[in-house]
């Protein structure tokens, strides 16, 4: 049954890149995130029982708008509900398991990585250098298509196992101040 829903499930996830240019950019982000839960692992402990929800929240400034609001009703990951939240602070993004940081926000990644570490969170953004610079995935925009980078080494720092099926569509990088030798 599991080989059969991954197919699928990668399957919705291409569309949703080739369908970019009839949605807007932020419904197909939406779209993603939604999505990149699928294919996320957490560690035993982050969640307090199975059917706790996965919380999506938003850092900052929203740049969704309505988008996530009608998205993500009704939507579940097995027997996991999926909520949304925002916050203005890191202090208040306790029991967020995937925090969105949009590019206005970028001025603050460093302290954010700061305050995310040790963190059990998937954290995504969309300004420049976001992945290398130590998030666990960036949105890029290519010929108006939504496209995504992942680093592998801020999963690992975060404990958190992505599919393999997720990471062969996405580019990969590695943080900007690993040493070359162990980029390979």
């Amino acid at each position: 049954m599991v080989v059969l829903v991954i197919p699928a499930l990668l399957a919705g996830l291409t569309t949703l890149r080739a369908q970019s240019k009839a949605a807007s950019e932020y419904e197909v982000k939406a779209a993603f995130l939604y999505n990149f839960a699928k294919f996320v692992e957490w560690p035993p402990g982050t969640f307090s029982d199975p059917k706790q929800p996965v919380c999506i929240c938003v850092l900052g400034q929203d740049p969704f708008g309505h988008v996530l609001d009608d998205a993500l009703p009704g939507k579940a990951i097995g027997a996991r509900r999926v909520l949304l939240g925002r916050a203005l602070q890191v202090d208040a993004l306790a029991g967020c398991q995937i925090v969105f940081l949009s590019a206005a926000e970028g001025v603050r990644l460093k302290a954010v990585l700061a305050r995310m570490r040790g963190r059990h969170v998937l954290l995504v953004g969309e300004s420049e250098g976001f992945a290398s610079a130590g998030g666990t995935i960036q949105f890029v925009l290519d010929q108006s298509r939504v496209r995504f980078v992942i680093n592998p080494d801020a999963a690992d720092r975060a404990g958190l196992k992505i599919n393999s099926k997720l990471l062969a569509l996405a580019t990969i990088v590695h943080d900007s101040d690993r040493p070359a030798e162990a980029r390979n």
